[in-house]
């Protein structure tokens, strides 16, 4: 880590660096980007979700975390809701969870690995959305995430506990992906 070492801080023996923090908003930018095409098929003049993924984007590059993440990460909360699919709903929230990614704190606690993961479960769950609701299309999209992620990501993913409990077929993802992610760190 850089001199920006400790930058999100370190509670409990958890320390996130604001590099860190680019390195998971660089991958949840690139999970959410895969299915912006959903929602923009079911909303085409909503630019909201796009706007949080460079947001993201932004960030990732060097940007500083601020009003931009959070505005644009409840802009695509917004859009979510005037989506008229499922898979476009889905969709948004991959958006905003890509936005909100910047968020993470270093908290021992499960809940702080929606940060990390979650635009990558609900991107995940709109893809098998728009498949007619396969469960294999999602579990598919799950397995390629795991390959496209960074060693930075899986490092960063194993300072915190596995992920919750809960969270019915987004929160399975989430715990598809961590499993997936986790076993990458495990050795030879």
């Amino acid at each position: 880590m850089t001199g920006d070492a400790g930058y999100a801080g370190d509670v409990g023996g958890i320390v996130v660096s604001k590099q860190d923090l680019r390195e998971v908003a660089a991958f949840a930018g690139a999970c959410a980007e895969a299915v912006l095409a959903i929602f923009e098929a079911d909303q085409p003049d909503d630019a909201r979700p796009r706007d949080a993924v460079g947001a993201a984007w932004d960030f990732a590059r060097g940007g500083e975390r601020g009003k931009a993440l959070r505005d644009t990460a409840s802009a695509a909360l917004k859009a979510a809701k005037s989506a008229e699919t499922a898979a476009a709903h889905e969709a948004a929230w991959a958006a905003m969870s890509a936005a909100g990614s910047a968020y993470l704190h270093p908290l021992a606690k499960a809940t702080q690995v929606k940060h990390i993961l979650g635009a990558g479960a609900y991107a995940a769950r709109a893809v098998e959305l728009a498949a007619g609701d396969d469960r294999s299309i999602g579990a598919d999209h799950v397995r390629q995430l795991v390959r496209r992620a960074t060693p930075a990501v899986v490092d960063v993913l194993q300072r915190f506990p596995a992920a919750p409990s809960g969270g019915g077929r987004v929160g399975e993802l989430i715990r598809l992906l961590d499993d997936g992610l986790r076993a990458l760190a495990l050795p030879a």
